[in-house]
């Protein structure tokens, strides 16, 4: 372990110039470390037990624990084979690009990432589901896995094991729906890109009706450092019970907005205030979107909330992607509101009449409302809107999870709502983020 990678092991090992490492320099790093101990010590259950163990959580969002999704998949000669694992690097939600900063940073690492989670599922194929537009990280990624298959870390009989692996790239085509797991599935097989009913579980019946496991970019560049290194050493780099470190981002009226690797449960106040350098001259904090554009706003009083994922549903929202957008006071909520959810309405699939008729509908209302053309009524729709597209209302979680920033701003920005529709204008001259 290097002094750049003991504290924090995904960006550590960054090259000052902002190149990506050669294979060369990524084993100089350490790199490679951890699939030797897997391939040469482990068996594959005893790594899915180590990333349990670690505490480990899916960082695309959701947050679900990464070595008990692993072991879901069936195991063993009794098994369906081949099988199959994925990584979903369709980054799309406004104000994100963790993965991206990692993909060109640190090509290396993921891809050890994926070939140690490949031998602990048994699969034989792994796949990397990249946005279109990453044009560099696909470089980047091609000339590093160019060189992995050089090096026998990719391909037949890595490191002298029984173990193979094939590792492609496949760039999509570029809708938001294709962050969810079962719809990038559905488009990596060549079909639109629709969600799929749950059961059976992607684990038994997944790409290609294959059993499949697919994890983020982040999470995957956290496994082979927790292989190399062990659970405990990885618990300890967190502030709380969640182990490791994060990949913070922080974007709006700030000093230096920008990505910051930091232990798991550090402040958004701490984020704020030492790392993005306060807000800009002229501006005040007024609320954030903490993970994404699909979680609710969160106010100054929340700022010193734990920002790990037990801790941040104390606030009223969750940690998400812990991609922090900050909405300062000289910018409409309600243009900012209007944004996300014109951005919700272009990228629903239309799969379900809730998602493809009710998120154009609130879209409608709420330019109406900036533009000065609301009407009192307008606030009880909404509200009713929230409910009917609610969890449990819809196919999937797009629209549940675009109601979560409404939900929030017709609580926190109640007055700001009805000071449009009383004076018929913007009294901030300027919407969106």
């Amino acid at each position: 372990m290097t002094a750049g990678t003991e504290r924090k092991p995904l960006t550590g090992a960054f090259r000052a110039d902002g190149a990506a490492p050669t294979l060369g320099e990524y084993r100089k790093a350490g790199g490679y470390e951890g699939l030797r101990r897997a391939l040469k010590e482990m068996k594959p259950g005893e790594v899915t037990k180590e990333v349990l163990a670690s505490g480990l959580r899916g960082r695309g969002g959701a947050g679900f624990p990464t070595g008990k999704k692993w072991s879901f998949m069936p195991m063993g000669e009794k098994a369906r084979h081949p099988k199959y694992y994925t990584c979903n690097a369709d980054e799309m939600e406004p104000g994100s690009f963790k993965d991206r900063v990692l993909m060109e940073g640190n090509p290396h690492l993921l891809i050890e990432g994926m070939a140690i989670a490949s031998y602990a599922l048994e699969a034989s194929t792994a796949v990397i589901f990249l946005r279109w537009a990453y044009h560099a990280a696909r470089k980047r990624l091609e000339r590093a896995i160019a060189e992995a298959y050089d090096g026998n870390f990719l391909g037949e009989n890595i490191m002298g094991t029984d173990f193979s692996l094939r590792l492609h790239v496949h760039s999509s085509a570029g809708r938001y729906m294709c962050g969810e797991e079962a719809t990038m599935m559905t488009a990596l097989e060549g079909r639109r890109p629709f969600p799929r009913a749950k059961p059976p579980h992607l684990s038994v019946c997944g790409l290609w009706g294959k059993s499949t496991v697919n994890n983020n970019v982040e999470t995957i560049c956290n496994v082979p450092h927790i292989v190399k290194n062990g659970a405990a050493w990885y618990k300890g780099l967190s502030r709380t019970k969640e182990g490791g470190t994060k990949l913070y981002t922080m974007a709006g009226r700030v000093q230096r907005p920008g990505a910051w690797e930091l232990p798991m449960g550090t402040t958004m106040r701490e984020l704020l205030e030492e790392h993005a350098g306060g807000m800009r001259e002229g501006y005040r904090f007024r609320a954030a979107i903490p993970g994404g554009a699909s979680t609710e706003f969160v106010l100054k009083g929340h700022l010193d909330t734990k920002m790990d994922f037990d801790s941040m549903p104390e606030s009223g929202s969750r940690l998400g992607t812990g991609t922090v957008v900050v909405l300062d006071d000289r910018t409409c909520p309600i243009g900012t509101t209007w944004s996300l959810m014109d951005f919700f309405s272009r990228e629903s699939c239309g799969w379900c009449t809730p998602c493809r008729e009710g998120l154009p509908w609130i879209a409608r209302i709420l330019e109406a409302i900036e533009r000065g053309e609301g009407e009192p009524g307008d606030m009880d729709i909404l509200r009713e809107h929230c409910r009917d597209l609610g969890s449990g209302r819809t196919f999937c979680f797009l629209a549940p999870g675009a109601m979560e920033p409404l939900r929030s701003a017709l609580r926190y920005f109640e007055d700001d709502f009805m000071r449009h529709i009383r004076e018929k204008r913007c009294t901030y001259g300027r919407a969106g983020l």
